[in-house]
């Protein structure tokens, strides 16, 4: 069968808050495979943050702390092949190859992608998929600008923290905005042109239409005069 795949980016720092309220309320992945290759990661590649059943009331420090969260550009591991840097073996080859290999594979797989929106571009994210499948939904995207995320206070510090754990996530991010919004600015120049040939199509029908239209009115009222002349000479 044939799919269309498609996905939504979120902001690299609200998506991190979010995630981290998740996990706070006790929300885990533990029924995750994280399958790649074939196989799931051994405990000593995939090491838990927590012991116990979950990670309940983690404040923002301990969740920023642990190394090996996988909340940390979460974006780009799920967007990237994983099997090209060895799955979750990070011993496959040195950080700065394998980072460089994982952004670069979520950019080309985003871009080959059906269809992508941003959450915090609700409308435009509406208006392309709309012009991408052809469709219409029967009400609008709703732009939720409160959420848990942005209710949460961080200073500059923790939020240059949280940039830097999801360094990969920023510059992704970055790619995927440009992207969009040419993607937005190219879709409504193109709906104009389609509007302005359009109109231009109706007003040449117009035109024909009027133009077959004097010649008969003009038959008929010299006819009209025709017939009056001759009546009066009799």
């Amino acid at each position: 069968r044939n799919f269309y795949y498609i996905t939504m980016l979120r902001d690299p720092v609200s998506r991190y808050l979010s995630e981290w309220k998740h996990v706070q309320r006790g929300a885990t992945w533990k029924t995750s495979l994280h399958m790649c290759d074939g196989r799931s990661p051994t405990p000593d590649e995939l090491p838990t943050c927590y012991k116990g059943e979950d990670w309940s009331g983690v404040s923002l420090q301990e969740f920023m702390d642990c190394s090996y969260n996988l909340a940390n550009n979460r974006q780009v591991r799920m967007l990237a092949d994983l099997s090209l840097v060895g799955c979750y073996n990070l011993t496959f080859m040195n950080e700065s190859e394998r980072n460089m290999i994982l952004l670069q594979s979520a950019k080309n797989n985003l871009k080959n992608m059906a269809f992508f929106g941003l959450t915090e571009f609700q409308r435009k994210t509406q208006y392309l998929f709309e012009r991408t499948f052809n469709l219409k939904f029967i009400s609008p995207f709703t732009q939720f600008n409160v959420t848990r995320a942005s209710n949460v206070d961080i200073d500059e510090g923790v939020r240059q923290r949280i940039e830097e754990l999801n360094f990969l996530d920023m510059q992704l991010y970055e790619y995927a905005k440009d992207l969009f919004l040419q993607r937005f600015q190219y879709s409504k120049q193109e709906e104009h042109q389609k509007n302005r040939l359009k109109r231009r199509e109706e007003r040449r029908l117009l035109r024909e239409q009027r133009a077959h239209q004097w010649p008969k009115e003009e038959v008929e009222a010299a006819q009209v005069a025709v017939t009056e002349d001759y009546n009066s000479q009799v």
